[in-house]
């Protein structure tokens, strides 16, 4: 009796006490259907927490007004192989997202191959409402305009 009355107890402390549900991140990324898609976003997303999350944070919130966010983003939507030249290159200026003003200087990653950061940008333009699908390496090197 003692163990019925003991496993129903920890049935209702895991329904209750233990949030079992995903992240809002983990959500989306099992929201993608199209499995090439979904290969890119994976990796893209592993890529994305060491590259950027440091600064525009897991869930792409950015930081206050000091660095921009990417969830949602206005400038990012607007042009995707201006974002593959960022995240090669860096920026310096000023940038207006989401009728913000950032000046932060943003440093370059121009270790990153072309499949790299087309898996970064799968990422980040299939999640947080965004639906683009695959970008490529073929098309990383066309915005670039270079073979690495």
């Amino acid at each position: 009796m003692r163990l019925i009355a003991l496993g129903f107890c920890l049935k209702v402390l895991i329904f209750f006490g233990c949030n079992t549900q995903k992240s809002n991140e983990e959500k989306t990324l099992t929201s993608i259907k199209d499995t090439k898609v979904l290969q890119y976003a994976i990796e893209g997303k592993n890529l994305y927490e060491l590259y950027c999350a440091n600064c525009h944070q897991k869930d792409g919130s950015g930081l206050g007004k000091l660095i921009p966010p990417l969830n949602p983003s206005d400038y990012m939507k607007e042009d995707i192989g201006r974002t593959a030249r960022i995240i090669k290159h860096g920026l310096q200026g000023e940038i207006i997202v989401n009728g913000e003003i950032y000046n932060q200087p943003m440093p370059g990653n121009p270790h990153l191959t072309n499949l790299e950061i087309a898996r970064i940008l799968t990422y980040i333009y299939n999640i947080w409402g965004n639906q683009e699908g695959v970008i490529d390496a073929n098309s990383v090197e066309k915005f670039l305009g270079d073979k690495n």
